[in-house]
C-alpha cells in the first residue's frame, strides 16, 4: 500500500529567499538549510518500501525528521530542532493518497529501541529483587512459630501459606508479576517491532537494525515485507544494513549522490561483495 506518494524539499533558490526573511544574526545555526540544496528541489517518489541510504552525515536522519514533522507523525522521542528547522519543514510539500484507510503515521528511532530494552532490563531487575525478598520471607514464615504471628492476620495467613507450599510455589503466587523476559536483546528488540507495527499505517524507521544480529535482521526484513504484503503498511527507512537494503520491491535513494540506485550498485554493498569475493576459498573448504 502507498499512502505517501511524494515529498518535495526546497531548491537552493527557495532556501535563499526563505533565509532572506529570517533574522539570521539571532541564531547560531541555520540547520537544515544547505543540506539538501540543489538547483532543482529534491522530489522523492515513494513505494510501499522506500529506503534512504548514505554515509554518516549525509542527512538520512534529518530527512526522516523533516518528513515526520511535516506529516505530524506520532513519535516517542520528541525533538526540537529550532525555528529554522520548523520554518524549513513548513515550506516542504507532499501528497497523500488512500487516506480513508490510513490509521496511523509513526516515527520510530534507534533511541526508542534502546529505551525499550533498558525498560525491560529494569523490570527484570525489579522482579529478580522481589523474588529474592520473597524467598527470604518464605523461610522466615516457614521456620518461625505460629504464635509469633497470632495477632497479625496477614502474617498468620502467610505463615499457613508457607507451611503448605514449596518455596517456588510461594514465590510464584505472591509475586504480582512473573513476566521476566528471558530473551536476548536482539530477540526482545524483535518483540518491540511486533508490538509497535499495526496495520494500515505509515512507519518511518531510523536505523531499525540496531541491536539486531544478522539473523534477527533477516527476521525483521521478513516481518517488514509481510507487514507490507498482508497488513497494508508503508515503510520509509534509513539503514546501513545490507539485509534491509535488500527488502523486496523497495526503492532506494542514495543520499550521497541524490539519486535512485539498485541494491547491488551501493558503495557499501560493493565493499561487502569485494571483501567476501577475495575470501571465497575460505567458504569452500
Amino acid at each position: 500500500m502507498i499512502y505517501l506518494k511524494n515529498f518535495q524539499l526546497l531548491s537552493e533558490k527557495e532556501e535563499y529567499h526563505l533565509l532572506l526573511d529570517e533574522k539570521r544574526r539571532i541564531f547560531n545555526t541555520i540547520y537544515p538549510f544547505h543540506l539538501f540544496a540543489l538547483d532543482q528541489p529534491l522530489n522523492f517518489e515513494f513505494e510501499p518500501i522506500t529506503i534512504f541510504y548514505g554515509d554518516n552525515g549525509c542527512g538520512k536522519s534529518t530527512l526522516l525528521n523533516i518528513i515526520a514533522l511535516k506529516l505530524q507523525a506520532e513519535r516517542k522521542t520528541t525533538i526540537d530542532k529550532g525555528i529554522y528547522f520548523k520554518n524549513y519543514v513548513s515550506h516542504c510539500s507532499y501528497r497523500l493518497q488512500n487516506q480513508d484507510q490510513l490509521r496511523e503515521i509513526k516515527m520510530i528511532t534507534s533511541e526508542d529501541i534502546f529505551d525499550y530494552l533498558i525498560d525491560i532490563q529494569a523490570i527484570n531487575s525489579s522482579v529478580h529483587r522481589k523474588k529474592d525478598e520473597l524467598c527470604e520471607e518464605f523461610l522466615n514464615y516457614k521456620y518461625q512459630d505460629s504464635s509469633n504471628f497470632i495477632h497479625d492476620y496477614e502474617q498468620l495467613k502467610n505463615k499457613v501459606d508457607a507451611n503448605k507450599k514449596t518455596m517456588s510455589a510461594y514465590v510464584r503466587d505472591h509475586l504480582k508479576t512473573n513476566n521476566i523476559i528471558s530473551q536476548s536483546n536482539g530477540e526482545t528488540a524483535l518483540l518491540f517491532w511486533e508490538k509497535e507495527i499495526q496495520e494500515n499505517a505509515i512507519y518511518i524507521l531510523d536505523e531499525p537494525e540496531n541491536s539486531l544480529s544478522a539473523t534477527n535482521q533477516l527476521k525483521l526484513k521478513k516481518f517488514i515485507e509481510d507487514s507490507v504484503r498482508f497488513f497494508n503498511c508503508q515503510f520509509i527507512i534509513s539503514t546501513h544494513s545490507p539485509f534491509l537494503l535488500h527488502l523486496n520491491h523497495a526503492i532506494i535513494y542514495d543520499l550521497n549522490d541524490f539519486c535512485k540506485k539498485e541494491w547491488s550498485q551501493l558503495d557499501s554493498i560493493q565493499t561487502y561483495y569485494q571483501f567476501f569475493k577475495e575470501r571465497k576459498e575460505e567458504f569452500e573448504k
